[in-house]
């Protein structure tokens, strides 16, 4: 059984910076791509970033590019989300999933375990 729980979100004022955490256990965390995903209130869950087995390619939604970078730590069984220059529409529950798929996709369909998800509001 994979757990994985998220930390890290919070509120912060448009323009500020958040580092969101997701700590999965069991042994295999290399063997898989991650990703995270955003769902914020009446929307449907979304893409946000994704990165493979080894952290060399990355992968991000429009929204996000240039402002957010996705990296793990292997070691450490723990991916990343760092989050800069935020805006209000960035308000959402962040989820981190383990993908399925190798390269890791958009599609949350192809992600099999979930965290929780961690608020991250953003303030304008």
């Amino acid at each position: 059984q994979v757990q994985l729980v998220e930390s890290g979100g919070g509120l912060v004022q448009a323009g500020g910076s958040l580092r969101l955490s997701c700590a999965a256990s069991g042994r295999s965390f290399s063997w898989f791509g991650m990703g995270w995903f955003r769902q914020a209130p009446g929307r449907e869950r979304e893409f946000v970033a994704s990165i493979s087995r080894s952290g060399g390619s990355t992968g991000y939604a429009d929204s996000v590019k240039g402002r957010f970078t996705i990296s793990r730590d292997n070691a450490k069984n723990t991916v990343y989300l760092q989050m800069n220059s935020l805006k209000p529409e960035d308000t959402a529950v962040y989820y981190c999933a383990r993908s399925t798929a190798m390269p890791p996709t958009t599609a949350s369909t192809e992600y099999d375990y979930w965290g929780q998800g961690t608020q991250v509001t953003v303030s304008s």
